[in-house]
């Protein structure tokens, strides 16, 4: 073949190569888009079978206790209790709750200690979709199955995910397993300072005990325990917890 019909066919090639490469990538991008949407989509209505973190302390030798509780079975007093612990605006945020992150920001610049600004919807989706540590690509993520997750789930189910695979130490997780290993009845029993126990040890509950309770759990849980109550007063708790709900278990 000739240089000048060799020519021709070289560009024809690489033009090939090129809208090759191309579709590629928009597929490898399409696939990281959508198949995460689908997994978010899927939750929605299936229970999820287990966590990157279930599997980790599976293989450090922990025996996983996992039970699957509808939230219509756990008490709403718990339900008060991670609100007025983890995220007293759960029901008026969108997932990520910017105006917390402004104010741990601020509280850091004053010289404090960088508090955590995570929301339970955030907590949901590292929990269910993710794993423990941090770094900008993890958190990164979460909040890209945050965004998701608040545009597929309601806020009903968000909390009922969240409740189902936190993590309360010795292998339990989700508030049936919690219930029963912690106070040895079922998570729908649960009392209030019950409920603001379990809630008071969940951002460390391989160090924090209730078993029995140390002091600063003590004095935590009876912190909860008050902020349960002006949760209940002011409907923070209301995308949640229906009129009948609460109007049956004050």
């Amino acid at each position: 073949m000739s240089d000048s019909a060799a020519s021709p066919v070289a560009g024809l090639l690489a033009r090939v190569r090129a809208v090759g490469w191309r579709r590629g990538l928009l597929a490898g991008l399409a696939v990281a888009v959508v198949a995460p949407a689908l997994w978010v989509a899927a939750y929605r209505v299936a229970p999820p079978p287990g966590t990157l973190t279930m599997l980790e302390r599976k293989l450090s030798g922990d025996v996983i206790n996992h039970p699957w509780t509808p939230l219509e079975e756990i008490s709403p007093h718990l339900v008060r209790a991670v609100i007025a612990g983890e995220d007293s605006r759960f029901c008026l945020h969108r997932g990520i709750d910017f105006d917390a992150i402004e104010d741990a920001l601020d509280e850091a610049e004053k010289g404090r200690r960088l508090r955590g600004a995570s929301t339970i919807s955030q907590q949901t989706a590292k929990n269910a979709f993710l794993w423990n540590g941090g770094g900008f690509f993890r958190k990164g993520l979460e909040a890209g199955y945050t965004v998701v997750m608040e545009a597929l789930w309601p806020k009903r189910r968000i909390m009922e995910v969240y409740l189902n695979v936190a993590e309360w130490g010795d292998g339990h997780f989700g508030a049936e397993a919690a219930a029963q290993a912690r106070f040895g009845k079922a998570a729908k029993d649960l009392t209030p300072y019950e409920a603001a126990q379990l809630a008071a040890v969940l951002p460390s509950p391989n160090k924090w005990r209730l078993d029995p309770p140390g002091p600063y759990v003590r004095r935590r849980a009876a912190t909860l325990r008050q902020r349960m109550d002006i949760v209940a007063r002011d409907g923070l708790d209301a995308c949640v917890l229906g009129a009948s709900e609460k109007a049956g278990r004050p």
